[in-house]
C-alpha cells in the first residue's frame, strides 16, 4: 500500500489570495521573511482578507533565508502566547518551511528539533491550528509538500523534516506574487522545480501518480523557465503552476541524492564567507548524478523516458541520458549559473575562483559525503551510494569532472 497525500485545498490562479476571506477561526498568526511581501503590497492583503474573515491577527516577521533552529523555537514560542487556530505562511520556502517547523512545536511544546528530524515520526496535528502557505517563489512547492528544510548553524547541516502531518492544509498558488522575484531567484528556484521533478520520477517511490505530474511539471519546465528568467510574465505565470505540479510529484514519490548532496553542502562553508543557495546546488550537482544513477538500468531507462518526453533525440537510452545531460548543462548556461563549486562565486553566479577553497572541500568532503547518505533524501535515490562513491561524486561537482563509475 502507498499513501499520496495533497493539501485538502489547492487555490490557483491570479486572485487566490481572497480565498482567505473564506476561512473560519479566531486568530491567525501570519509567518513571513524579510520584507518583499510587504513592499509588494501582498502581506496587507493577507491583513485584510483575514480580518475581513473575522479573525484577530498576529505578525512573525523577519524569518531569515535558510532559517535556523532558533528561529523555530521563537516561532512556536510567539505562536504559545497568541494561540492561533490559523498560521498562515506567506512567501518563499524559507518562511513556510519555518512555520511548519513552529507548527510542531506549538502543537507539542515538549517537541525538540531532534524529535521532528525522525523521519515520518511525528504524532498528529491539527489539535490546535490548520495550516495555510502562501508561496512567492516558483520552485521549492513547500505550500504542497510533506517536507521542510532547517538549517543547524552551530553543526553547519541544514536537515529535512519529512512527515505527511506538515502538509498544509491550504496552499494558495497566486502567480502575481511571483511577479516580484529578482531574475536570480528565478533562475535558483527554477532549477530546483526542475531537480524536484527528475529525482520524483526517477525515485524508487515513484507511481502511477506521481509519474504523471513529474513529466508535465518538466515539459512546462522546459518550455518556460528561461522565458521566465528573461521577463516573460505569462512563462513566471506557467512555472508558478510547474513548480506546484513538481512539489505534488516529490512530496509524494520523494527525492534523490541531488538534495541529499544540497543540503549537506549549502550551510557547511558558511566560515568561508557564503552559503551555496539551495537551487544552484540542484542545478550543479544534478547532471552527476544523472550520470551517477544511469549506471541503474532502470533508471536509465526512466531518464530516457524524460528525454522522449522533452524530444530531445537519441537511438537509444545511452544517448538519451547524454543529450539530456548536455541540456541541462545548457539550461544552467542560460539561467547563469556554474556547472561546478570550484566555480560558484558571489550570489550564485560563475566566478574565475570560487569562495570554497579546495582544501578546504578536500579536508570537509568525507563528513559532507557520510551526512549526504544519512541525508532522509538518499534512500529513495535509484543507486545506493557508498562513503567512496558519495566522495568521488562530490569530488566531479567540485571540479566538473565526468562522472564515471
Amino acid at each position: 500500500m502507498t499513501r499520496f497525500t495533497l493539501p485538502r485545498d489547492v487555490y490557483h490562479g491570479k486572485g487566490a489570495l481572497e480565498a482567505l476571506k473564506t476561512f473560519e477561526g479566531k486568530r491567525a498568526i501570519i509567518c513571513t521573511g524579510g520584507g518583499s511581501m510587504k513592499r509588494g503590497g501582498f502581506l496587507q492583503k493577507v491583513e485584510e482578507y483575514l480580518k475581513e474573515a473575522g479573525m484577530e491577527i498576529s505578525l512573525f516577521e523577519g524569518i531569515e533565508s535558510d532559517p535556523s533552529v532558533e528561529t523555530v523555537m521563537r516561532g512556536a514560542e510567539a505562536m504559545q502566547k497568541f494561540q492561533p487556530d490559523w498560521i498562515v505562511a506567506i512567501g518563499g520556502g524559507s518562511p513556510i518551511d519555518a512555520a511548519k517547523a513552529m507548527w510542531i512545536k506549538y502543537e507539542y511544546p515538549e517537541t525538540t528539533f531532534e524529535d521532528m528530524c525522525k523521519v515520518f515520526g511525528l504524532p498528529k496535528l491539527r489539535t490546535k491550528a490548520k495550516f495555510c502557505a502562501i508561496s512567492s517563489t516558483s520552485g521549492t512547492a513547500t505550500e504542497v509538500t510533506a517536507f521542510s528544510i532547517i538549517t543547524d548553524y552551530q553543526k553547519g547541516i541544514k536537515y529535512p523534516i519529512a512527515d505527511f502531518e506538515i502538509t498544509p492544509d491550504v496552499a494558495i498558488v497566486d502567480p502575481e506574487l511571483a511577479h516580484t522575484m529578482p531574475k536570480k531567484l528565478v533562475a535558483h528556484t527554477g532549477m530546483d522545480a526542475m531537480t524536484h521533478a527528475i529525482e520524483a520520477y526517477v525515485s524508487t517511490a515513484n507511481c502511477d501518480y506521481t509519474d504523471s505530474l513529474a513529466i508535465h511539471a518538466i515539459e512546462m519546465i522546459q518550455q518556460h523557465l528561461v522565458k521566465s528568467y528573461n521577463d516573460d510574465m505569462d512563462s513566471r505565470d506557467a512555472m508558478h503552476n510547474a513548480q506546484c505540479l513538481a512539489g505534488m510529484a516529490f512530496s509524494n514519490a520523494l527525492l534523490g541524492i541531488v538534495h541529499s548532496m544540497a543540503h549537506k553542502t549549502g550551510a557547511v562553508f558558511a566560515d568561508q564567507g557564503a552559503h551555496i543557495i539551495h537551487g544552484a546546488a540542484n542545478a550543479m550537482y544534478l547532471p552527476k548524478v544523472i550520470a551517477f544513477n544511469a549506471k541503474d538500468e532502470t533508471a536509465k531507462k526512466r531518464y530516457g523516458v524524460i528525454a522522449d518526453y522533452m524530444h530531445l533525440g537519441g537511438s537509444n537510452d545511452d544517448e538519451k541520458v547524454k543529450l539530456f545531460i548536455d541540456y541541462l548543462r545548457k539550461m544552467n548556461d542560460d539561467l547563469n549559473i556554474p556547472h561546478s563549486i570550484n566555480h560558484y562565486g558571489a550570489d550564485g553566479l560563475v566566478a574565475e575562483k570560487g569562495f570554497v577553497p579546495e582544501e578546504v572541500f578536500l579536508e570537509r568532503l568525507h563528513d559532507i559525503a557520510a551526512n549526504a547518505i544519512l541525508d532522509a533524501c538518499t534512500s529513495s535515490n535509484p543507486r545506493q551510494p557508498s562513503q567512496e562513491e558519495m566522495e568521488k561524486l562530490l569530488k566531479c561537482c567540485y571540479y566538473d569532472t565526468e562522472v564515471d563509475f
